[in-house]
């Protein structure tokens, strides 16, 4: 293996698995089908939403470009998608230059608002008001 496959086979790896996951979900079964895929563990313990509720549907749904009924799912999620793809072309180019990934996402304060947004988003849409924020 030469030195720039080895520095780009982490970004491979990452690349291969996501394209796996959203193969899977698109032609495998539907999600909105019961019992094809598992169910939230937190939801069924619970009954309530986590931040992650939804997720696989919204897969679906952009795999078969129905975009307004992905964004219903999980709206948070439909939101991240591009900041993800960002963070994911920026490490390629980065690693590319030789330079390891840096961002201004990476600081702590950063972290923190994210970890806070999550769980702010967690309770909100459970709340009777937010309905539109449940999947």
């Amino acid at each position: 293996m030469t030195r720039v496959s080895r520095a780009f086979a982490p970004h491979a790896a990452v690349l291969a698995g996501v394209a796996g996951g959203v193969l899977v979900i698109a032609f495998r079964a539907d999600p909105n089908e019961p019992g094809h895929y598992p169910g939230c563990p937190f939801l069924a313990l619970t009954g309530y939403y986590c931040p992650g509720c939804g997720m696989t549907r919204l897969v679906y749904a952009l795999a078969h470009g129905h975009v307004g009924t992905a964004f219903g799912l999980n709206p948070l999620l439909f939101v991240l998608l591009p900041v993800f793809g960002y963070l994911y072309a920026r490490w390629t180019l980065r690693t590319a230059q030789g330079l390891p990934m840096r961002s201004a996402l990476f600081t702590p304060a950063v972290a923190y608002s994210f970890v806070g947004l999550l769980i702010v988003y967690w309770i909100v849409r459970n709340l009777p008001f937010a309905h539109v924020l449940a999947p």
